[in-house]
């Protein structure tokens, strides 16, 4: 049963509507191959009894029934700040450790009216605030290419059980590139959305402007199997590779870039050149200067609000004092209480960020595709591969001591202010065995041109080995 969860999600949906295979065993292989990859710490809650009983019930339906159920029996890991009913919604924090919504997010009620099996919840970066998933509450989740390396954040643990072959698909979440890093460094597919088209309602945000739910695969095809459901009609099309343009912005996304993943990306623009793809030299000189006005801005200021509104919502009890006193994490801790207290936002800079700098970045990117007569932009997702975990305040980059985050979100950062489509594919692996994703940006409310542009560029390059566990 276990190379079921290996074929793309299509294939298995079939294979269980024709019954040539009952859910209830899928599900027994999704449960023995997350206890073989126990080491991993992908996910922090199940419920084996309730994920064979509701697979019975789809057992049981009709032909016809189960012909209308797009996701039929699909296995899905659900990363533990987006609310469930059946399970817990911690945040991968310690006071809401026992917080029980009572309804489901808007995305799970989606999937599941759809015929999906919520398997269980992914862990996380506490809070969802970093990049590494190095969680002092939870652990750290490990990656499953070498577990004495980080797995990326903040959606670690959807990624890593995606890219071990725990589940077929996972939900993240993604502020500045929570679903696009962990994806790069697992060496598999995740997809942020244009802002907006997933509903949003549920979810333990951060950013009302900058966050959305992001969707991990080992297929692009499968991230448009999901998409088509969360966000309405997804026309996934073939594209004429020899009719392909793309942008490939040297300024600011390449500038800075280890060794090891530059050469994955050099090899990666010379297939895709080989193979009859346009790629226009473009450069972006101002991105990340203007980008700098809105990021933190934003981010530091809807940050105290969304917590406060999602803690009096939901009932919780707490007050963000309390959960914020509670949190274990450093890194997470620090950057909250200098968010309410000496690094608070003022109202001038955040209202200039969201009503003047955030559409002119938008602007720069609506210009940058139209002037240039380009499909999209191609660029490192990451700037470096995985590195170990505990190095949560600096990592090594090209022999030097460098900021951990800044690092990792470096390039991912600027889309998620600007609310456009962005997935990250694996362009190769690294001379030391490491995953290297590379990104297709696209123009807002694309998402189907930037999906169909992923799965023609996967077809590509050439598929890398999965982690040995």
């Amino acid at each position: 049963m276990q190379q079921l969860l290996n074929i793309d999600a299509r294939t298995l949906i079939s294979e269980l509507q024709n019954k040539k295979i009952p859910v209830t065993e899928l599900i027994d292989a999704v449960l023995a191959r997350l206890a073989d990859c126990n080491k991993l710490n992908s996910v922090i809650q199940t419920k084996p009894e309730l994920s064979r009983l509701q697979a019975g019930t789809l057992d049981k339906l009709t032909e016809q029934q189960r012909e209308n159920l797009p996701l039929f029996g699909l296995p899905i890991l659900v990363k533990d700040n987006i609310n469930t009913q059946d399970f817990l919604t911690t945040g991968g924090t310690a006071a809401l450790a026992r917080h029980q919504p009572t309804e489901d997010a808007g995305v799970i009620s989606l999937l599941k009216s759809a015929g999906a099996v919520i398997i269980g919840k992914a862990n996380m970066h506490e809070l969802a605030f970093g990049i590494t998933s190095n969680n002092a509450h939870t652990a750290a989740v490990r990656n499953p290419y070498d577990t004495n390396l980080i797995s990326g954040g903040s959606s670690g643990g959807s990624a890593a059980a995606v890219s071990a072959g725990i589940v077929p698909l996972a939900l993240g979440t993604d502020t500045g590139g929570s679903n696009r890093i962990p994806a790069s460094l697992c060496g598999v597919c995740g997809f942020r959305p244009s802002t907006g088209r997933y509903p949003d309602n549920g979810l333990i945000k951060l950013s009302k402007t900058r966050d959305t739910v992001g969707i991990f695969a080992r297929q692009v095809s499968d991230i448009a199997l999901v998409d088509n459901i969360l966000g309405g009609d997804c026309q996934f099309s073939p594209v004429n590779l020899s009719q392909l343009r793309l942008a490939v912005p040297g300024v600011p996304f390449y500038r800075v870039l280890e060794k090891a993943t530059a050469e994955v990306l050099e090899n990666a623009l010379s297939q895709l050149a080989s193979s009859g793809v346009s790629l226009i030299e473009v450069d972006m000189p101002d991105l990340f200067s203007l980008n700098e006005k809105i990021s933190f801005p934003v981010a530091l200021y809807e940050t105290v609000r969304e917590l406060t509104d999602y803690l009096q919502e939901y009932d919780t009890g707490l007050s963000l004092d309390e959960l914020v006193g509670a949190v274990l994490s450093p890194d997470v801790k620090q950057i909250l209480e200098a968010a309410q207290h000496e690094q608070k936002i003022p109202e001038q800079v955040y209202q200039e960020a969201i009503n003047i700098y955030r559409p002119q970045l938008q602007q720069m990117y609506a210009d940058y595709f139209a002037y240039n007569n380009v499909d999209a932009m191609i660029y490192p997702t990451t700037s470096l591969t995985a590195r170990p975990v505990g190095d949560d305040e600096t990592v090594e980059l090209n022999g030097a001591s460098v900021p951990t985050f800044s690092s990792y979100i470096r390039n991912s950062d600027p889309s998620s202010n600007a609310g456009i489509p962005s997935l990250s594919i694996p362009a190769g692996l690294s001379t030391t065995g490491l995953p290297v994703g590379i990104s297709i940006d696209g123009p807002r409310n694309g998402d189907a041109n930037v999906l169909s542009i992923g799965a023609a560029i996967a077809a590509i390059l050439p598929s890398i080995n999965t982690p040995a566990l």
